[in-house]
Parts: C-alpha cells; structure tokens; sequence
C-alpha cells in the first residue's frame, strides 16, 4: 500500500509576500518571480496567482501593506520633525515595501485596498503640517517636509550618505540636519 502525503500551506499568502520582501530587499522589485515565490513556499507554480493574480498583484498588495505601515508609523506624534524621524524608520524597517510603495509603473493604482492605504498615509502625512503656525501655503510645506524626509531616507538606503553619518544614527542624524535647516531659516527670516 502506498501511502500519499498531501501538502497544507497554512498561510500561502503571507508566506509569498513574506518570501517576496526578502527578494525585493536582496535583490530588488525586478528579481521577483512568481514562480521562485511558490518554489520557495513549497507550493505549486500556479499557488500564489490564486491570492495575487500576477506579479502586478503581488506588488500592490505589498506598496497596500506598506502605507499602512507607514500610516501607523506617523500616527501618535504631532510635531513635524519627528514625523520626519519615523518616515525615515519606517523606511530603513521596511526597505522593501519602500522600494515598492513609489514605484506606480509595477502596481494597480486603482486597486481600493492600495487606494485606501495611500488615503490613510497622506492624511498622516498631512497632518504633520497642519499645526504649523504661519505657513502660507500647507501644501507646498508638506511637500516640502516630505522631500526631506523621503530623499534622506532614499539616500540612506542606497548607502550614499553613509560616510557621511559617521558615528551618527540615522535618525539622530535626520534630526539634526532638520535642526540645522530649520533655524537656519528662522535665523534669516528674523533678520529681515
């Protein structure tokens, strides 16, 4: 008698996206594969298209994991700069989803649970600047305080401020470059 051992994934689609943001961190978003994700899940080929669809799927799921990560990261502070800090964070805890969430060309920008999650990251976002006193236009500062943010984190995870950290943790670091900026702004605009 032969006995059959059948297979039971238990949670197939954290485990592919699990597998995916290691490939992503290792690799990059280009290196992914379905294929090599049901492969390393021990499944069949064809498993991970039953939660994802394809590879843009997967991706959406993870830049939709991502902004509610990012979400959650920027709630429970009001004060701009440490916004900032817990931007760049998340982005060193999360380099993969990161990589993914500002790459619109590999996701289903329509999909509702992708939309929902970049609603609930833009109004932490957002809200991080609306308690500014005397700012003309909210907006542009947001944007603004975004790219500091978003272009340190960008640079710090591409090593290309490393040297340049020294002894520095980053987001001591990021704290003391906003510091710097920041009052060398009041310090200009109170000599006026």
């Amino acid at each position: 008698m032969t006995s059959r051992k059948t297979y039971h994934h238990g949670d197939l689609r954290q485990s592919v996206l699990a597998a995916a943001l290691d490939v992503i961190t290792a690799e990059g978003p280009g290196a992914l594969s379905l294929r090599d994700l049901a492969r390393r899940a021990g499944v069949s080929h064809a498993a991970p298209a039953h939660h994802f669809k394809d590879r843009a799927g997967l991706l959406t799921a993870i830049a939709a994991e991502g902004y509610d990560l990012l979400a959650a990261a920027l709630a429970g502070t009001s004060e701009l700069r440490e916004r900032g800090v817990r931007y760049v964070r998340f982005a060193t805890d999360h380099p993969a989803h990161f990589q993914v969430m500002f790459q619109p060309e590999l996701l289903r920008t329509d999909d509702p649970d992708l939309v929902a999650a970049k609603k609930r990251a833009s109004a932490e976002l957002r809200a991080g600047v609306a308690d500014l006193p005397d700012v003309p236009d909210a907006r542009a500062a947001g944007i603004a305080a975004w790219s500091l943010a978003h272009g340190f984190a960008t640079l710090l995870l591409t090593r290309n401020i490393t040297a340049a950290l020294g002894d520095q943790g980053p987001e001591e670091y990021f704290r003391s470059l906003t510091g710097l900026l920041f009052t060398g702004q009041l310090a200009t605009e109170s000599r006026n």
